[in-house]
């Protein structure tokens, strides 16, 4: 990697549940410009298992009065990002911080003032920009065979018929359900690729027996040129529907949601294991298109590796040599603008 310094950066997590020791912990392992110096572990102390040099410290507070530490990953509850990230910067930290940022557009803009402030940097993980199958998706409508797009759909799906265990998910606390959860991947995957929407409609539902938040969603967005996406998330699916379906004038493209490095992660691959990242054979997306003379031609579209190194990558970058950043603070507040707003009728 072009790192073009010899700086290491020491980063900090302030939780090591499956976020830390999945999402976080391992990149910032294998990435040569930073250096895993501390974890916060309330009451079991499982980080030295895998890093025996880090330390784990028994609060927040802890963690963020190491003089050390110059990046605090903020991968504690959703209804605590806002409390911690501002925390962390006024301790004069740069943060990553895990979906969703914030719960409203109003605190995402006092840490953003608060970050220029005390001049540092805010780092958004949404990782799901650099899954393999979304790649594709990318691939494909750069190519440009479908021409004029006309539909997209996205959906992430699940089920989950019970209430789950995580009382920050399912109580209806700052930034709880499903579309606090799923929404910031799926938005800003659109966003990514399309920007903000001309206009939206948003419904969300309850399905769940005993549920106290929304556990359906689905939002259209309007762009340019007649062009509508579509986003879905359910926790009551049992057969999992394609991620993304593309229709465009010349052509359609099918694609399920089979990045496999979350899978693989959990199981404990290694980055750096034969295989790492590589979806299988079976799993491409496909591409139908149709010439002037009616012609239907079907071709197997496979995804690049994936891997959320590139994220980091980034990260690094931006604190060492301030290089602009891929997700942007303006892709973050249209993000949380769609998903606070008031369920359209």
């Amino acid at each position: 990697m072009d790192t073009n310094s010899n700086k290491t950066i020491n980063a900090g997590l302030l939780a090591y549940g499956m976020s830390g020791k999945v999402f976080h912990a391992p990149f910032l392992q294998a990435h040569s410009g930073f250096n895993l110096r501390a974890v916060v572990e309330r009451s079991h102390k499982n980080a030295v298992n895998d890093y025996p040099a880090i330390t784990s410290y028994n609060s927040v507070e802890e963690l963020l009065n190491d003089d050390e530490i110059e990046l605090v990953v903020v991968n504690t509850p959703n209804n605590l990002h806002y409390e911690h990230a501002k925390a962390a910067l006024t301790k004069h930290k740069h943060i990553l911080v895990e979906k969703p940022f914030t719960a409203t557009t109003a605190q995402a803009q006092e840490l953003f003032e608060l970050a220029d402030s005390v001049g540092k940097q805010i780092f958004f993980y949404q990782n799901r920009r650099w899954d393999s199958d979304f790649t594709s998706v990318r691939k494909v409508i750069a190519s440009g065979k479908l021409g004029k797009l006309v539909e997209m759909h996205l959906r992430y799906d699940r089920y989950r018929n019970v209430i789950g265990p995580k009382k920050f998910k399912e109580n209806p606390v700052e930034a709880s359900g499903l579309l606090y959860d799923l929404g910031p991947h799926l938005l800003d995957q659109v966003i990514s690729l399309f920007g903000k929407p001309l206009n939206y409609h948003k419904i969300l539902g309850k399905n769940r027996e005993g549920t106290l938040v929304d556990d359906y969603f689905s939002i259209q967005l309007t762009y340019p040129d007649s062009l509508y996406v579509f986003v879905t998330s359910s926790m009551l699916v049992v057969n999992p529907q394609p991620g993304f379906v593309l229709h465009g004038v010349n052509g359609s493209f099918i694609k399920h949601r089979t990045d496999i490095q979350e899978e693989q992660l959990l199981a404990g691959k290694k980055l750096t294991d034969p295989g790492y990242g590589i979806e299988p054979a079976d799993k491409d997306g496909l591409l139908t298109t149709i010439d002037t003379d009616g012609k239907k031609t079907e071709e197997n579209i496979p995804s690049e590796v994936g891997s959320y190194l590139p994220l980091f990558e980034a990260i690094y970058q931006g604190i060492i040599n301030n290089k602009p950043y891929p997700v942007t603070r303006a892709d973050v507040l249209t993000q949380i603008e769609i998903i606070e707003s008031p369920v359209t009728a």
